[in-house]
């Protein structure tokens, strides 16, 4: 096996690092000099920030996936409209695909605008206890593209953390774009102080999306974020009318049920196609509420169950620990 350059990415030191901005993986780097300085050895004011804003917030969810396209906004929406169903919890949504905003249009409120008080920025209620936070809102037009460099999308994830009245909010569950790169970077760095909950990661079953959710897992282990479970979606096809199942993208390496064993992690189970799913995002629906007894509806229920006993399970072990 070839050796890997030492300017390879994952040579970088940290900006914590004593080598910081000294190490050959520097050269070229555009922070190097900020790096060599030592100004991002500072504590970020912005995490204290982010903490005593969130601090009413009891659960805070990630969803991933490395993979572009596999189903994460449609299953944090998903998510969300199954948290709600219990009037008596209150849930939150973030968007920070920057580029990507579609949780706007996912949940019916595009075209909402974001209102501002002395306590911050006002997320836009979707029903009564769900709320959403977009960069949607902030845009003259859903059809303007948004053309930022990273420092600008994350000043931008860090306003959202730090500005945004949530209330008192049981889950807030983030839609995070693809990759590994800014904006995940910055929002673990943001949510730091605030006990995260977990990373529900997405993938589906062809081996060109697992290979890219590997690294989004081998991510997650490097900056110590927990990892709720993996969900496998558009885990075959069963047609509304003829009941024939196929399988649109056969899962020729085992798919997300193996790879979370070979990687021993929570295994939350397998989401079905159903075109339905699609039309009620398009219209801004819930489709746990349009069509709850599909078996795709069923199979967004079990995993919604495992994800609350996931973090009802961490919420006993933290009053033991502290008792």
């Amino acid at each position: 096996m070839a050796e890997k350059p030492k300017d390879a990415p994952e040579a970088c030191p940290g900006t914590q690092s004593d080598n910081a901005g000294k190490a050959s993986a520097c050269a070229g780097c555009p922070n190097q000099k900020i790096c060599a300085s030592g100004q991002n050895k500072r504590p970020d004011p912005g995490i204290q920030e982010v903490k005593w804003r969130l601090a009413s917030v009891k659960h805070k969810i990630i969803v991933l996936s490395g993979k572009g396209g596999v189903g994460k906004s449609t299953f944090t929406s998903t998510l969300a409209h199954g948290l709600a169903q219990d009037q008596e919890k209150q849930i939150g949504v973030l968007d920070i695909d920057i580029c990507g905003p579609s949780m706007a249009k996912i949940l019916g409120v595009e075209g909402e605008q974001v209102h501002q008080s002395g306590s911050g920025w006002s997320p836009v209620f979707v029903d009564d206890n769900l709320s959403v936070m977009s960069v949607a809102f902030l845009l003259q037009s859903d059809e303007d593209a948004v053309i930022w460099r990273g420092p600008r999308k994350n000043g931008l994830i860090k306003q959202f953390l730090k500005d945004v009245d949530w209330g008192d909010l049981d889950f807030l569950v983030i839609d995070t774009p693809p990759g590994t790169s800014d904006e995940h970077l910055s929002l673990v760095q943001y949510l730091s102080q605030t006990k995260i909950d977990g990373a529900v990661v997405i993938t589906t079953p062809q081996e060109v999306a697992l290979l890219d959710v590997r690294k989004e897992i081998d991510f997650c282990k490097k900056v110590k974020l927990p990892i709720i479970g993996v969900v496998e979606n558009m885990s075959g096809f069963t047609c509304p009318k003829c009941q024939h199942e196929s399988q649109p993208f056969p899962a020729t390496s085992g798919g997300g049920a193996i790879m979370a064993v070979e990687l021993n992690l929570p295994f939350l189970g397998k989401l079905p196609l159903d075109p339905r799913i699609g039309r009620c995002c398009d219209e801004g629906k819930s489709f746990l509420t349009e069509y709850p007894d599909t078996p795709a509806a069923i199979a967004y229920q079990q995993v919604v169950t495992k994800i609350l006993e996931y973090c009802n399970g961490k919420k006993d072990k933290e009053e033991l620990v502290h008792r």
